[in-house]
């Protein structure tokens, strides 16, 4: 009997990308239910990825010279017999070939020169006409395809402690249905107006009777203060970030979650938790949720009146404002349908 494979799949970032990965775990594991799967990904990113049962451990990427020669010491000592690399990037292909795995397979799509192919054994590629028509995770199951690997499930999912629901539950959990916000994004042009947020907390309050919870990360504190500032009803902001995997287990318990096309809105559609995501420019077809039942808001292309003369950039979705032609009205209908119907008051 051949022993199970050793799998390092590489992937440095982002949250998103990371979480989306789920499905090319997913089916490793059911082809190799004994495998060892290792993520090598950079150190912020390998928490989320405790909470995907298919992942047997991760590798944090250095994140300056000094850790390299560790790094490299570790990488041979894995024993890594298969390795996976979804960057393809000049340090990933040196990485693959220092593993000493015997199977290094890269992949690469139409617009992404393959580096350095002699470091590896084998490639999988994906025409550029495909990979924007398609999700991303498509794309990452492409890999599987030298390995021979079926593809048999594309679900995704993260499975939160009991220990962090229990507590978000007593926290927030009491009020009955929770919409949760978190207006953050990578891109500032990618930022629907906070004061379109708070009005849009006010209706949810006070119109249908549902808690909002304010959640962002670290750099996104002026967002959520800039929110509570402006909504006139009690909504309830984190004044500390919750880490990754306290943040999936706030997504679980909550009704719904409104965002941006962003690494939250990925963990929180892995939880099982419907999603209202604000997009601009970008391509909403090749990193949308996952799964059924989330709600994608899209502005009609090309984007005229500019709704940001002077500052936007066509063509480049990262510093495009097209995210500001969404309305109040549009954004609260979508949430609205996203939360449910009101449960029924228990009789007194």
């Amino acid at each position: 009997m051949q022993p199970s494979p050793n799998i390092l799949v590489i992937r440095r970032r982002y949250l998103g990308d990371i979480v989306l990965l789920g499905s090319l775990f997913r089916n490793l594991r059911l082809r190799w239910p004994e495998a060892r799967v290792t993520a090598l990904v950079e150190r912020s990113y390998g928490e989320i990825l405790a909470l995907n049962p298919d992942v047997s451990g991760v590798l944090a990427l250095p994140s300056g010279r000094l850790e390299w020669p560790g790094f490299l010491r570790r990488l041979r000592r894995s024993g890594f017999t298969h390795v996976l690399d979804l960057d393809n990037t000049e340090k990933t292909a040196l990485v693959s070939r220092a593993s000493g795995a015997a199977v290094r397979i890269a992949l690469h799509h139409g617009e992404h020169r393959l580096k350095l192919r002699s470091l590896y054994t084998h490639v999988a590629y994906d025409p550029a006409s495909e990979h924007e028509a398609r999700p991303i995770t498509e794309y990452y199951l492409k890999a599987l395809g030298p390995l021979a690997v079926p593809v048999v499930d594309r679900g995704i999912r993260l499975v939160p402690s009991e220990a962090d629901v229990s507590y978000w539950r007593r926290f927030v959990g009491a009020q009955g249905r929770i919409l949760l916000v978190h207006p953050g994004s990578r891109s500032p042009a990618r930022i629907w107006p906070m004061e379109r947020f708070a009005a849009v907390c006010d209706h949810v309050q006070d119109d249908l009777g549902v808690q909002v919870v304010l959640a962002g990360g670290p750099g996104e504190r002026r967002l959520l203060s800039e929110i509570r500032g402006l909504a006139r009803t009690h909504v309830l902001a984190l004044d500390d970030p919750p880490s990754l995997t306290r943040f999936a287990a706030l997504a679980r318990v909550s009704s719904a979650l409104l965002c941006h096309d962003s690494g939250p809105m990925h963990v929180a559609a892995a939880v099982g938790t419907p999603v209202v995501a604000l997009y601009g420019s970008q391509n909403p077809v090749l990193f949308r949720p996952h799964g059924e039942g989330h709600t994608q808001l899209v502005p009609s292309m090309p984007c005229s009146p500019c709704v940001a003369p002077g500052s936007c950039v066509p063509g480049d979705s990262y510093r495009s404002y097209c995210v500001r032609r969404h309305s109040v009205e549009q954004v609260l209908a979508a949430v609205r349908t996203a939360l449910g119907p009101r449960a029924p008051r228990a009789p007194v």
